[in-house]
Order: C-alpha cells, then sequence, then structure tokens
C-alpha cells in the first residue's frame, strides 16, 4: 500500500538524474567548481566555516570582495548550473519521499520563474531569502538525500546543524529564522546580524519554503476586494468599480488578477518597470502605460461599459514622501473614497514619518484609517477561514484539475449543511475554485490556493489523501498555507491588529501553532521572526505537511490541520471586536484605495474621473 501509493524512490529513475544527484552530493571541494561569478543585480553574506582550512587561502579573498561589494556574502561559485525548479518527486535522489517533498519546495522558491532574486535566493518581498549563501543550499539538499524516517534536519536561521535522530512521526525538519532576543530586534541590529552571516530573514513563506508565487496571495486579495465592496459599497457587484493600489512585485504582483476575478476596474502603480512588464508577459496584466492621460481614459472606458480591467501605471504613487501620501488620502478620504492599509504597515511608517493617521482615542495599534484585517478579514478569520495550499509534486496539471475538482466537491458537500454567515464565504470560495484553472495562475510548481475553515481543510486534505491511495492523483501532495492566517502570525500591525485585550504584541499564538503542529504530524514546521511588516513587528509559524495516500497520512493530516486551525479561532473569538459598523452615509462611492506601497500622483490625478 505505502510502495504503491508513493513511489518516489525508484532507483532506476534516480540514476537517470545525474543533475539532481551532482546537487544533493555535497559542497564540491576536489576540486573546487570554476568561479563564474555573478549576474548584475544581488547583495550580501559570509561564512568559511564550511570550509577547511587548506581551502581559506582561495576562498577568503573571493568572499571578502562579495562583502565588500555587496554586503553579504552569497557565495556564487557554489551556485548550481542546474535549472532550478520543482522536479517531479519521484526524480530527487532519497531515502524518504517526505524529504523529497522538502526538497521540491525548496527548489520551487529558488526557480527564477517564482523568485524575485534567485541569485540571492531571495524568493519575494525584496530580502524574504530560503538560504542566505549557496554552501547552505547545497549542504541542505545533501542532508535530505541522506535522511531517513527515523532523523531531523535543524536549521538555524538558513545554516543546516544537521541530522539528528528523531521518531519517524516527527517532522523531518525543525527551521528557525531570525530567533533574537527581543532587546536586539531592531532593524539596525538585524542589517549587522545579516551582514555577519549569524541571522536571515526568512520572510514568511520563503524561509519555510512554502511560497507558491504570486497565486499564493492572489485568492485572499480577491477575497478583501469582495468583502470590502460589501462593507464599503453595500455591493457584492464590483462591476464598474475602481481599485487603486500599487505595487507588482512578489506578493503585490496578484493584485492585478484579483482584481479582475473580483470583476473591478484594478489600476496599479509601478516605479520599476522591471516587475511592471514581466507581470505583464506573465499574463497577470492585461494592460501597461506610462501616460497619464491614457490611464484616465481607460479608467473611464472600463467603467461605462463595466468590464473587469488590469492597468499597470508606470509611475510612483507617491511622489516625494510618505507625508505627501496621506496628505492625497486624507483628502480624497473627505471627499468620500475608502482607503484601507492592505498589509505592509503603511499607517504604522507613515506615523513614524510624522503623517496625520493619528486616531483620536485610539489604542497602539489604531489609526485614522483600519487595517484590512481590522475592517474586513477579520470577520473572516474569525470563522476560521483562511489560505490553506496544496502543491501536486507530479509536475502534472491533470492532478491539479483533480485536485481542484476534489475540494470544490467537498466544499459543495459542507455548504448545505453550513449557516447563512458560513455559507457566504463557503460560495465565495467554490466559485473560486471552480474557475481557478480558467485564469492561469500557475508560476512555478502545480500549486493551488483556497481560503477554508477547519472542517473545510480537513475533509479536503482527507479526500486528496485518499485520491492519492485510489490513483486519480499520480503522486503525493503537499500541503501548506500562508503564514498569514488564522493561527499563523502575530503581528499587531496586520494580522493581529484588532486585538484590544491588551494582547496585541504577545507572540503566543505563533509559537503554539509551531510546537503544536511539530508533535501533531507536520512534515517540516517553521517559526519566523519577521514577515511581511518588517522585522522585530511580527511572529509568525508555518508548516509543510506530505499526503502520500496512505493512512499515516491521513492520521497526521486530520490531527495536524484541526489544531492549525483551532488554535487561531480561538484567540480571534476571544479576543477580537468584530462587525465594526460603517456609516450608511459612507455607502455608495465607486473608488476603493488600498495600500500596498507606492505614489500619490495617481492619487490625485484620479479625482478628474
Amino acid at each position: 500500500q505505502r510502495l504503491r501509493a508513493a513511489p518516489v524512490c525508484d532507483g532506476k529513475k534516480l540514476n537517470r538524474m545525474s543533475s539532481l544527484k551532482e546537487v544533493c552530493s555535497g559542497l564540491p571541494l576536489d576540486p573546487l567548481p570554476p568561479n563564474r561569478g555573478r549576474d548584475p543585480n544581488l547583495a550580501l553574506r559570509n561564512a568559511l566555516r564550511y570550509f577547511p582550512p587548506a581551502l581559506h587561502v582561495t576562498l577568503a579573498p573571493e568572499f571578502a570582495q562579495e562583502l565588500r561589494q555587496h554586503g553579504h556574502i552569497y557565495m556564487y561559485r557554489f551556485c548550481p548550473t542546474l535549472r532550478m525548479r520543482a522536479y517531479p518527486i519521484d526524480q530527487y535522489p532519497c531515502r524518504t519521499c517526505q524529504a523529497a517533498s522538502i526538497m521540491l519546495m525548496i527548489m520551487n522558491n529558488l526557480d527564477p520563474a517564482v523568485a524575485q532574486f534567485p541569485q540571492e535566493l531571495v524568493t519575494y518581498g525584496g530580502n524574504g531569502q530560503v538560504f542566505s549563501n549557496w554552501a547552505q543550499f547545497r549542504l541542505v539538499m545533501h542532508y535530505l538525500s541522506e535522511m531517513t524516517e527515523e532523523q531531523t534536519l535543524v536549521m538555524y536561521s538558513g545554516h543546516p546543524m544537521g541530522l539528528f535522530p528523531s521518531l519517524p512521526s516527527s517532522p523531518r525538519a525543525i527551521i528557525t529564522n531570525g530567533m533574537v532576543i527581543p532587546n536586539y530586534s531592531s532593524r539596525a541590529q538585524y542589517e549587522k546580524m545579516f551582514a555577519l552571516g549569524v541571522s536571515m530573514y526568512g520572510q514568511m513563506t520563503a524561509g519555510s519554503y512554502c511560497y507558491i508565487g504570486p497565486q499564493g496571495i492572489v485568492h485572499g486579495t480577491m477575497l478583501t476586494v469582495l468583502n470590502a465592496g460589501r462593507r464599503y459599497l453595500g455591493s457584492d457587484d464590483l462591476r464598474g468599480r475602481v481599485f487603486l493600489t500599487s505595487g507588482l512585485g512578489g506578493m503585490s504582483g496578484a493584485q492585478a488578477k484579483a482584481a479582475v476575478i473580483a470583476g473591478c476596474v484594478g489600476v496599479i502603480a509601478e516605479v520599476d518597470e522591471a516587475p511592471l512588464r514581466k507581470r505583464h508577459e506573465q499574463g497577470w496584466l492585461m494592460e501597461v502605460t506610462s501616460s497619464m492621460d491614457q490611464c484616465i481614459k481607460r479608467i473611464r472606458e472600463a467603467k461605462s461599459s463595466k468590464t473587469p480591467l488590469s492597468l499597470g501605471y508606470h509611475g510612483n504613487i507617491v511622489d516625494l514622501c510618505l507625508r505627501r501620501h496621506v496628505k492625497a488620502i486624507n483628502k480624497l478620504a473627505d471627499a468620500g473614497m475608502f482607503f484601507w492599509d492592505y498589509g505592509n504597515a503603511f499607517l504604522l511608517e507613515a506615523q513614524r514619518a510624522g503623517a496625520a493617521v493619528e486616531k483620536d482615542g485610539g489604542g497602539a495599534t489604531e489609526f485614522r484609517y483600519p487595517s484590512y484585517v481590522q475592517h474586513i478579514m477579520g470577520d473572516i478569520f474569525s470563522l476560521g477561514f483562511g489560505p490553506f495550499r496544496w502543491v501536486c509534486t507530479s509536475g502534472d496539471p491533470q492532478d491539479l484539475a483533480v485536485t481542484d475538482d476534489i475540494a470544490a466537491t467537498v466544499l459543495e458537500k459542507i455548504c448545505t449543511e453550513a449557516t447563512d454567515c458560513i455559507r457566504q464565504q463557503y460560495n465565495d470560495n467554490i466559485r473560486w475554485i471552480r474557475e481557478a484553472g480558467k485564469h492561469k495562475m500557475v508560476v512555478g510548481s502545480q500549486a493551488r490556493i483556497l481560503y477554508s475553515d477547519q472542517k473545510g481543510r480537513v475533509c479536503i486534505a482527507l479526500a486528496i489523501n485518499q485520491a492519492i491511495a485510489d490513483g486519480r492523483v499520480s503522486a503525493p501532495v503537499v500541503l501548506s498555507r500562508d503564514h498569514h492566517d488564522v493561527s499563523g502570525t502575530d503581528s499587531p500591525f496586520r494580522e493581529t491588529s484588532n486585538v484590544y485585550d491588551g494582547s496585541a504584541f504577545c507572540a503566543d499564538m505563533a509559537v503554539q501553532n509551531f510546537v503544536g503542529d511539530a508533535f501533531r504530524g507536520a512534515t517540516w514546521v517553521a517559526l519566523h521572526n519577521g514577515g511581511g511588516v518588517g522585522w522585530g513587528e511580527v511572529m509568525n509559524g508555518g508548516f509543510g505537511l506530505l499526503l502520500d495516500g496512505t493512512e499515516e497520512a491521513a492520521k497526521r493530516a486530520s490531527l495536524m490541520l484541526n489544531w492549525d486551525v483551532s488554535n487561531g479561532v480561538r484567540v480571534w473569538r476571544v479576543s477580537f471586536r468584530l462587525h465594526c459598523s460603517v456609516p450608511k452615509s459612507q455607502i455608495g462611492s465607486d473608488l476603493l484605495l488600498c495600500s500596498a506601497g507606492g505614489s500619490s500622483l495617481l492619487v490625485w490625478k484620479l479625482k478628474r474621473l
């Protein structure tokens, strides 16, 4: 049963994969590989500790030059020539399928189609790394290829500490990133520790190997826009409504696609032409312009015809500084525009810059404008709905289509027994998953995201596991989630921004999530300092879980997924103030603006509409 359900260790197939075997063979020291240098545009780190003293005379000057030039030693000499991507799981040299699943996810996070700066091992967010240098990558791949199901790989901020004895039921990898003593968890201290090579910024899902490209945030962004329409505009019909935002990089690249799926006119400003063109070429963005007049013209046309549109504007949403941006927002908000902070701690940074965003009588996490969690997604999180993900390790699009159908069928069945409040969330997600394949969102691995609650996640996982056992899905599936979830993150200026019982700056939930997932069956777990709102501002925990069609995998999924959600739901329901009202006099504007970084030029000019 086990071998039939998870045929990922076929020796004959592995022998044909000489390139993957070479990557997993450890550090090439005799002879050293030639130093191929690097392509332009990278930066940072150091460590001769991985190498015998005899090689220091060769490597030390080279690493010193990297440190002087980039502020960090990346060890480009050891960057593999092998094309980075999520190879089918049965091609990885391994002793356990669980290890192969981690290898696959690591390489997916470093795939140039997925990663923002792959040569720097940066997956997204500008500095969210999988590892801090290429020696670490090679050592980790080697350890994973040698690992048995009675060993666990321990990772300290990118550094592999080695394989240690453990139980078959234990996680195969335990990852921590940026675990710094609180008094020293400042951004200034981070820069020093990063340059020294002793700590690493894993963002939310880069350092836990769980990023799946911009698709990972599309669904959450779509749900945010839909629920913003219900809350602020009194309607979930967003045809002809304008959604204005900024940023088309790693995560924010999802905004264009989400706007179109939600049915509105999405206008996304981006100062850097490279990501703007990249998203247009990938099909994530429908049109691009650097002309404000053309931008206004296309918005008017799309509004008039109520045609969904994603329009990329090459320009800055705030020309001069943060404070000027806030003045523009305040003026437009006074005229009836609805603004919310969509996740990058814009309001916190604006306050630190001296902008007028204070709320009279507000608490430490409250501002003149709400975060999207406070007014929109908090209610959804309190119901247990959050970003559940899976990756089909075969790399076969047909497997993804089958799992899409399984998920939709499961949710449709659950929906018939749901209360009205829950049913609306299920219907949103059924709509999403039934149409997901049409929108060509796969970048890198054959992956999908779906917001679901505790019951839905467990039922979907068990149904997919059974499909693997039956052969309807051809290979194992990796489950994960965004750390931006019901119980993954303690972030007082985003995920937990409306905790008003005094515990907003406590991090017990994320830590308990990490520990609880570890002994309930996760294949790997991760705990990070830092995330989408910055270093020292958040703690988040994540996991990966392999489904291989066995009864053991079903047991793990049931135990772990129940805890992974219920740990957070208890906190949300006890601590959060829900259902903040919107004055009826504010209902009716057709312009929504969220902050994801960017500039005031477009905001001001849109008044011409």
